[in-house]
């Protein structure tokens, strides 16, 4: 049990697959430009990495090695599909918002990374946890990114008001450029944090002994 709850805080925080291991960036600049578009982005991400690594750990035994990869390209293709089609029936605004970043989910190297390197070789249950705390790492890494674009981009946060007549909202940070910029603090800032607390940690263990 600890060693589940282990894997699946990991893709929250120590291994967050935008803030720590810097993977899956291309749909974080580009779609980010609103909470919203985040958290729909995650969301999609999320249900195509569970999906594909509980059939990929199910199927391990076999999948040839040879045709390891192919393999798991079309199992994971095969869930961008519904995703898309789902989005395209029940949500077509938002899937002529996010466009072609919805099908790019199939290339998209979190979700293959892990296939390869957990749930290829993990039994089922341990690549759905971690499949769990990574796509869930993924959505609030693109819901924050995208909420602090939309706040000082337009001044509203989920399609509300946030920032009263007296804001000017900063262009830039609905173009490309903001998307790096932002990113590039967030990741200075969890840094930062995840420095003081491990030397906090230290600190406390030396108390200890």
């Amino acid at each position: 049990m600890d060693r589940l709850i282990k894997d699946f805080l990991r893709g929250l925080w120590d291994e967050n697959p935008v803030f720590r291991l810097l993977i899956g960036l291309c749909p974080t600049l580009a779609v980010t430009t609103s909470a919203v578009n985040g958290v729909a982005m995650g969301l999609a991400t999320s249900f195509v990495l569970v999906c594909s690594s509980t059939i990929v750990s199910l199927l391990k035994k076999i999948i040839p090695g040879k045709v390891r990869i192919p393999s798991f390209i079309i199992i994971i293709a095969t869930f961008v599909t519904i995703v898309d089609l789902s989005m395209n029936a029940l949500l077509p605004d938002l899937h002529r918002v996010l466009g072609l970043f919805i099908p790019l989910i199939v290339v998209n190297c979190l979700v293959l990374g892990r296939s390869e390197a957990y749930a290829s070789k993990m039994p089922v249950s341990w690549s759905i946890i971690d499949a769990l705390g990574m796509g869930i790492g993924f959505t609030w890494a693109l819901m924050l990114l995208g909420a602090i674009r939309e706040l000082f981009g337009t001044g509203h946060v989920f399609g509300y008001l946030v920032l009263g007549d007296w804001f000017t909202p900063w262009q830039i940070m609905t173009l490309p450029p903001g998307a790096f910029i932002t990113l590039g603090l967030l990741v200075g800032l969890i840094n930062m944090i995840t420095i003081y607390v491990h030397k906090l940690v230290r600190q406390q263990h030396k108390a200890t002994n």
